[in-house]
């Protein structure tokens, strides 16, 4: 699953708008949007802001699964 389906579905799950994800985490809400467009995804900063705003583990915003490291 690709990054931009990953925070749809986040977004849509917690029912966030992109201004309400965007101010949490400290940024702008046309960088969302070009996330959710695929044009571009969060470095390793913004993204460390974005788990840390919300409480949750980067794996699930770099959509790697349990099952996903059990394989090796």
């Amino acid at each position: 699953m690709e990054f931009k389906e990953i925070l749809k579905e986040f977004l849509t799950e917690y029912g966030l708008s992109q201004v309400a994800f965007a101010k949490k985490v400290g940024i702008k809400q046309s960088q969302v949007s070009e996330w959710l467009k695929g044009k571009a995804k969060p470095g390793y900063d913004i993204l460390k802001q974005i788990c840390i705003a919300f409480d949750i583990s980067a794996d699930y915003f770099l959509g790697i699964k349990r099952e996903d490291l059990l394989k090796k």
